[in-house]
């Protein structure tokens, strides 16, 4: 087969599950991370006829993309601020629009040398390890629940060379956290039930539950903790970071105001509102 029927066959078998655009924008991270293509090899080798095994990878991946799994868990693989991250399904494919937070707390600190930084629910570790790659001087440490996804991060710090300490813990039931901190980060749970309706199939029925949902009578859950501990973790001149619900920025901001803090968020590149920056207030 060559790689133009392949496109025709992804169109047809996935067409219940994705828009046209998508179905081929899929097909080519399949051809770019496991058939080792680049872009223009997707543009210029569409009639010629594929190998064997490479027939054999398209069609286990579509076989695997038919039951709505989403394609970096097909591939293994999700592409994150410049850097190439294992996933799996015990942790949170990173987003694109998580790569503003990283790029707002690199922009913000770039300029300064040996921060204490904490990842809180560091997933992948795809948040602290970029900003680490950035910001090399930096101490990092990851923090998660899940032993898988902790696991995880560690591997993908090895495959980077990105030294850095890892803590399991849930961050729920601790009374504090083990050090002092220039700069705490963290992209928690905060999809409301309420909001399912809105999440698409693959990954309602892929990803961690636990990563993604809080429920709707405490939907601040995370963050109101996550505040709670920087009271005493946050240095005077720290600063906090989240990603935060594009719904509930003012409740957000409401519960920084209750518990010391002065805040500010942000918009992202399609005009939600998505990150939020903490500082004590010391008046």
């Amino acid at each position: 087969m060559t790689l133009n029927q392949f496109k025709l066959l992804y169109q047809d078998q996935l067409a219940p599950l994705y828009p046209e655009n998508e179905i081929h924008s899929i097909l080519q991270i399949v051809c770019e991370d496991l058939l080792n293509w680049s872009r223009a090899d997707f543009l210029i080798k569409d009639r010629e006829e594929l190998y064997h095994l490479q027939e054999e990878i398209l069609h286990k991946s579509l076989r695997e993309l038919r039951t709505s799994k989403p394609v970096q868990y097909v591939t293994r693989t999700a592409h994150f601020y410049g850097h190439e991250f294992a996933v799996h399904e015990h942790a949170l494919i990173p987003r694109q629009e998580t790569e503003e937070l990283v790029h707002m707390v690199i922009e913000n600190h770039k300029k300064e040398t040996y921060l204490n930084i904490i990842d809180i629910g560091t997933g992948t570790g795809c948040i602290g390890l970029s900003i680490k790659e950035a910001m090399p001087s930096c101490s990092m440490t990851l923090l998660d629940v899940s032993p898988e996804a902790l696991e995880l991060a560690q591997s993908n710090a090895i495959r980077l060379k990105t030294p850095v300490k890892t803590i399991l813990e849930d961050v729920l039931v601790l009374d504090e956290l083990p050090d002092t901190y220039d700069v705490i980060v963290s992209n928690p749970p905060y999809v409301r039930n309420l909001e399912k309706e809105e999440i698409h199939r693959n990954v309602l029925e892929h990803e961690p539950y636990l990563a993604l949902f809080v429920d709707d009578s405490n939907a601040l859950i995370f963050y109101r903790k996550i505040l709670e501990l920087a009271q005493k973790a946050l240095k005077a001149e720290g600063i906090l970071y989240f990603e935060i619900n594009q719904y509930l920025p003012d409740e957000m901001k409401a519960l920084a105001t209750e518990l010391g803090f002065e805040s500010e968020v942000f918009k992202d590149l399609n005009g939600n509102y998505r990150m939020m920056k903490c500082k004590r207030n010391l008046k």
